[in-house]
């Protein structure tokens, strides 16, 4: 099938770039024209961890003339496994910042704008709308869904991939030609209700592989050869070394690309009432004073790296006021990681009308790690 391509060649390849890009010309389906839309091609990569690190990687060996990397996170030393852009000297440094320097080590042609920012609705369609297409190489739903809305109401090609433990999937959404990330998931699983890498774990390697599709798939439709993973869902088993191509279909009925959409444009952000927290430093005296309860609600794996020896267990999904029994006098505090899974049980008790006191342990184990017990492992 003969595809439209993204970009239109750029000037004509300078001798040192035609040794760099040798290989790249002597395939018949890319050769200098090829190479020379490559050095044209604008591509948006919001993201910049395990997934983004193939990607970048080889789209600026590539050749892609400007890559804008989308990220606000800093690099965590157990960040390593995986996002293989860092090395340990980085730890602290914006992800962004380093992936630019990295970048820019590895091939001059390449144009690299780093964002150090929440790729959020407010800044969504001003960060995408001056790019060919878009990668999604992040970790949450709530940004996964809105780069779909962003790239359907621009009319721009969605790269995207996940992982999970020992699996992945790709897919390149385009609606008009194929189905949108709506279209098959079409309900954004509330906050904490799926585990993230950082709380199920993930095989180093897998989001190599994915990243590197991801890879493939942005230079296919630049150059518009070869079969996009549109229409079809792509999924690998690392366990089982196994590869499954599944068809997906455009959803007529989908709210934002189907036959009478309702998103019509993107949202303003909605501020929910904050959730009751308490420090580590106020449960500490609680705990000192016997006015604390304190509920873990983090996997059984994670506790087998660090666990608070006064906290019971129950996983997140499994919180309700069933399972918390009724108020004891004490205050029942909640705790994860870092704050987020908590906090949404917190919320959950709250809406089914659990009357006690109750509060999400801000900053989760990491903080009282930080602010308590330094000796604790972080992971």
């Amino acid at each position: 099938m003969t595809r439209r391509p993204l970009t239109t060649p750029g000037p004509p390849l300078e001798q040192g770039q035609v040794q760099r890009y040798s290989r790249h010309l002597l395939l018949e389906e890319m050769g200098d024209t090829g190479q020379r839309r490559l050095a044209t091609a604008r591509v948006l990569v919001v993201g910049a961890g395990g997934l983004a690190a193939p990607v970048v990687s080889y789209l600026a060996a590539a050749g892609v003339g400007r890559l804008t990397i989308v990220d606000d996170d800093v690099v965590e030393l157990s960040n390593l496994q995986r996002q293989v852009l860092f090395t340990p000297g980085d730890v602290g440094a914006l992800k962004a910042q380093v992936a630019r320097t990295v970048v820019a080590r590895a091939n001059p042609d390449v144009e690299f704008e780093a964002v150090a920012q929440r790729f959020e609705p407010g800044n969504a369609m001003d960060l995408a709308a001056d790019h060919d297409l878009v990668v999604d190489a992040t970790d949450n739903f709530e940004t996964r869904y809105l780069l779909n809305d962003t790239c359907v109401l621009l009319g721009l090609p969605l790269v995207w991939a996940s992982v999970e433990r020992f699996a992945g999937r790709a897919a390149v959404w385009s609606a008009g030609e194929g189905p949108c990330y709506r279209c098959v998931f079409p309900h954004q699983p509330p906050a904490g209700a799926i585990p993230s890498c950082a709380e199920a774990g993930v095989l180093g390697a897998v989001p190599g592989v994915m990243g590197a599709i991801q890879a493939a798939e942005v230079v296919k439709l630049i150059l518009g050869v070869g079969e996009p993973l549109i229409g079809r869902l792509l999924v690998h088993d690392a366990l089982a070394q196994s590869w499954d191509t599944l068809p997906v279909a455009a959803d007529p009925g989908c709210p934002v690309c189907g036959e009478a959409p309702t998103i019509t444009s993107l949202p303003r952000p909605v501020t929910e009432s904050p959730v009751p927290e308490v420090s580590p430093a106020a449960l500490r005296e609680l705990l000192a004073s016997g006015g604390a309860r304190v509920i873990d609600v983090r996997t059984s794996a994670e506790r087998d790296i660090v666990s608070l020896p006064f906290a019971e267990h129950l996983d997140a999904a499994d919180v309700g006021v069933r399972r918390v029994g009724p108020p004891d006098g004490r205050t029942l505090v909640l705790h994860c990681k870092s704050g987020a899974r908590s906090a949404a049980a917190v919320r959950a008790l709250l809406n089914e009308g659990y009357d006690g006191p109750v509060a999400s342990l801000r900053g989760g184990i990491l903080a009282w790690a930080d602010e308590v017990d330094p000796a604790l492992p972080r992971y």
